[in-house]
C-alpha cells in the first residue's frame, strides 16, 4: 500500500504504542471535559498525581503573539469552548503574555496557566516572574518552568547554584505565587540531569515520531520522568523536520523554526503518535492554523496501531529530525 493511500485511510486500531511497544493503559486515564456546551470537548488526562487534569492539547501562547487583542480574545474563547484548559506562554514569545492576559481573564480560575523563564539567576528570575504575573493579569501561575535548558553546566548547574533561579522557584511555590514547578528542555542530557537534581512536577520535552525513530531522541526522558512520577508534556508533535534550504513555504509558517506537518492526514498520524505515548498533553506549533488543526484532530484521538508505527518508522528514515540539533 502506498504511504499516501495509507495516510488517507486514517483508520486507527485500539491499543497504544510507545516506541513500538503496546501500552494498553494510555487511553484508560482519559476523560471528557465536563462543560455546559454540547460541542465536542477535548479529552483530559491526569497531570501527574496532583489531582489536576489537563486537555490533551495545550495552547501555546505564540498563537496570539503579534495579533490584535480582539482576535486574541476570540481565539482563546474558541479554544476554551473546545475544551482547552492548558495554556503555556513565555516572556520570549513577543507580546504573547500581554495578549494572553486579557484574553484569559474571563476563564482564569478554570484554566491551567503555565509560564517560563530563560533567566538562570535568582535576581533576574524574580524580576521576570513579577512582570509575567502582571502581564498575565493573575496573582499566581499554575506552573512555572525553567525555559529551554540545553546544557548541563550553563543551565542546570547554574540554576541550582547559590543565587540561581531555583531559589526563586522554590520560594515562589512556598508563597503561593506558583503551584507547580517544571522545566522545558531540548537536550536529553540536560533533561536527565535536571530530573536528577529536583523533584519537579513536570517536564516539557520534544516527543516526535521522527526524533524517536531517526535519532532515538525522547524515549529515555519519557521513561526516566515516568519512573520518578514526573508528568510528561510534549513539544514538537507536528514537526516534520528541519527547514529544507530555500523552502518556499517558510514565510507562510513564520512562527515555526522547523518545517511543520501541514498535510492533515500526515499531521493526524504524527499527533496521534505523540498522544499515544505516556504523556499528559501536547502543545502544537504556534501558528494559529496548525493549532486549530491539532485541536480538531485530537477531538477524535485514537491510539496508533502497530502497523502505523511501522509506517512512521519508514517515513522517519527520509527526514532530518529537529533534534538532536
Amino acid at each position: 500500500m502506498e504511504r499516501r493511500e495509507f495516510l488517507r485511510k486514517g483508520t486507527l486500531a485500539a491499543g497504544s504504542v510507545v516506541a513500538g511497544g503496546v501500552l494498553p493503559q494510555a487511553e484508560a486515564t482519559e476523560s471528557a471535559c465536563p462543560c455546559a456546551s454540547n460541542a465536542a470537548k477535548l479529552p483530559q488526562r491526569a497531570y501527574g498525581d496532583t489531582g489536576v487534569r489537563l486537555s490533551i492539547i495545550g495552547f501555546g501562547g505564540i498563537v496570539v503573539s503579534g495579533v490584535e487583542q480582539e482576535h486574541a480574545n476570540r481565539v482563546v474563547a474558541e479554544a476554551v469552548e473546545k475544551g482547552v484548559n492548558y495554556f503555556d506562554v513565555a516572556p520570549s514569545y513577543g507580546d504573547a503574555e500581554i495578549k494572553l492576559g486579557p484574553a484569559l481573564e474571563p476563564y482564569r480560575r478554570n484554566v491551567f496557566l503555565a509560564c517560563k523563564t530563560e533567566h538562570r539567576t535568582a535576581a533576574a528570575t524574580a524580576a521576570e516572574l513579577k512582570e509575567s504575573l502582571k502581564r498575565l493579569r493573575t496573582d499566581y501561575l499554575d506552573l512555572y518552568q525553567l525555559h529551554a535548558i540545553s546544557d548541563v553546566q550553563k543551565d542546570v548547574d547554574a540554576v541550582f547554584a547559590k543565587g540561581g533561579a531555583m531559589e526563586v522557584f522554590i520560594e515562589a511555590k512556598k508563597q503561593g505565587q506558583v503551584r507547580h514547578l517544571g522545566f522545558s528542555a531540548h537536550s536529553e542530557e540536560a533533561a536527565l540531569a535536571a530530573l536528577d537534581r529536583y523533584d519537579f512536577d513536570s517536564v516539557l520535552f520534544p516527543i516526535n515520531f521522527a526524533t524517536f525513530y531517526r535519532s532515538n531522541f525522547g524515549p529515555r526522558v519519557i521513561e526516566t520522568a515516568k519512573s520518578k512520577g514526573v508528568a510528561r508534556l510534549a513539544l514538537k508533535s507536528l514537526a516534520r523536520q528541519k527547514w529544507p534550504k530555500d523552502d518556499p513555504t517558510r514565510k507562510q509558517y513564520s512562527k515555526c523554526w522547523y518545517q511543520p506537518l501541514t498535510d492533515r492526514n500526515e499531521a493526524k498520524l504524527a499527533l496521534y503518535f505523540t498522544l499515544s505515548q505516556p504523556i499528559t498533553a501536547a502543545i502544537p506549533p504556534g501558528e494559529e492554523s496548525l493549532f486549530k488543526m491539532a485541536v480538531d484532530l485530537a477531538l477524535g484521538f485514537r491510539p496508533v496501531s502497530q502497523k502505523e508505527v511501522e509506517m512512521l518508522r519508514q517515513i522517519a528514515q527520509s527526514l532530518q529530525p529537529v533534534f538532536p540539533a
